[in-house]
């Protein structure tokens, strides 16, 4: 029977899986990977494709606002009835918060578990359905040892300095600080870096730039600075995220329209970034097609805001020598890619138009000063790996 590392990335509504062939190393690609959505719906609905990319799952789950406990017992039902042969011999969960305990991956056992329902205040609309995936599976794979991987670990090497905020000391103390996310995205970048740069080791800024989205500094592929603090709604804008705020418009609004916390964090989380500013949609490929000029300014501002957190990043690393981009828009948006370039050329960033619309690798011109490089992130391999190395399988 063949070994295989099961992936968990469950959030509120949905669970993203893969299934990595147990192997040294462990092959960058998912022998099978899908997705779970709808879940606390009556229409909630599974997805998977081979290794191929060739669709092998596309399936209703039966019930009532269908919970976590029951979409992972359909899951893995799934995949005893199609994937026989495979033998699950690990779980790596992505946690959003691992707060100051967790620095690295860790073996979850019922102290840590523990602790990991204690983060749920400090990410009350993340924590709660990672831990609820990790109980899932405890119950249904008893057996099955599983590796709980941070997305807050990688930032922890930030200095004091950059994870302060201008609050008192207590409340600092209280765990009110700069904590960073998309740490898993950052971490395989950063493992990947050497191969593509010869200044890998030096002064690097990364834009991890999807529905959500982030930039981090490194300095010797360590991080120094992150645009995402205490929560995940800070910095850039994002799909339905406003990023940066001055908190006075929060104390304004709550004041003067009445809104309660629920209708704040429904207007910052929800309704606000590229569909806000465009009131036409979150998709970056719907507004680059749009000839309205609302898509218009809403790609502006998101490519705007890039552009001046760089110039933010490389002041907390001390320069600049490569910039990155990943994630869906990082990866496959060319003309986003061009029109941060073209903010940043003070920097001595100089962009190969040819190789930026073919989606190159490096896509920096042969003067540029600065490395400029389109790299796939792969955070599900990332959690294979931590459970492979913790688990020494």
């Amino acid at each position: 029977m063949k070994q295989g590392i099961l992936t968990i990335n469950a959030g509120s509504s949905s669970i993203k899986f893969a299934l990595f062939p147990l192997a040294h190393p462990i092959s960058p690609d998912a022998e099978v990977s899908g997705q779970i959505d709808g879940i606390g719906t009556n229409a909630t609905k599974m997805v998977a494709k081979d290794k191929a990319g060739q669709k092998i799952a596309d399936q209703a789950i039966a019930g009532e606002n269908v919970s976590h406990d029951q979409a992972f017992d359909a899951l893995l039902k799934w995949f005893q009835a199609t994937q026989s042969d495979w033998q699950i011999v690990a779980a790596g969960h992505r946690v959003v918060h691992g707060g100051d305990l967790y620095s690295q991956p860790t073996i979850v056992d019922a102290q840590v578990l523990e602790h990991l329902t204690g983060f749920i205040p400090l990410a009350p609309l993340h924590e709660p359905h990672n831990v609820a995936g990790i109980r899932a599976l405890q119950a249904l794979l008893p057996t099955v040892p599983q590796v709980a991987c941070f997305d807050t670990a990688f930032h922890r090497s930030q200095p004091d300095v950059a994870q302060a905020f201008g609050l008192p000391r207590a409340l600092t103390a209280e765990g009110i600080k700069r904590y960073g996310f998309h740490g898993l995205s950052y971490e395989f970048i950063a493992r990947a870096l050497p191969q593509h740069s010869h200044r890998a080791h030096g002064r690097v800024v990364v834009a991890h730039l999807g529905n959500g989205a982030s930039m981090a500094a490194m300095v010797n592929r360590k991080c120094v600075a992150t645009t995402l603090g205490f929560s995940t709604i800070d910095g850039l804008l994002m799909g339905t995220r406003c990023g940066n705020l001055d908190p006075g418009v929060i104390l304004h609004l709550m004041e003067t329209k009445g809104l309660s916390v629920k209708d704040m964090t429904k207007l910052l989380y929800k309704e606000s970034g590229l569909l806000g500013v465009s009131g036409i949609s979150q998709d970056m490929r719907t507004l680059l097609a749009s000839d309205k000029p609302e898509a218009q300014e809403a790609v502006d501002l998101f490519c705007y805001r890039i552009a001046r957190e760089l110039g933010s990043l490389a002041a907390a690393s001390g320069g600049i020598d490569a910039r990155v981009f990943t994630g869906g828009i990082g990866e496959h948006a060319a003309e986003v890619r061009r029109r941060v370039c073209l903010l940043s050329e003070w920097l001595g960033i100089s962009l190969n138009p040819e190789a930026n619309a073919q989606h190159d690798i490096v896509i920096s011109a042969g003067n540029s000063s600065v490395d400029v490089l389109v790299i796939p992130t792969n955070e599900e391999w990332m959690m294979a790996h931590h459970a492979q190395t913790l688990l020494t399988l």
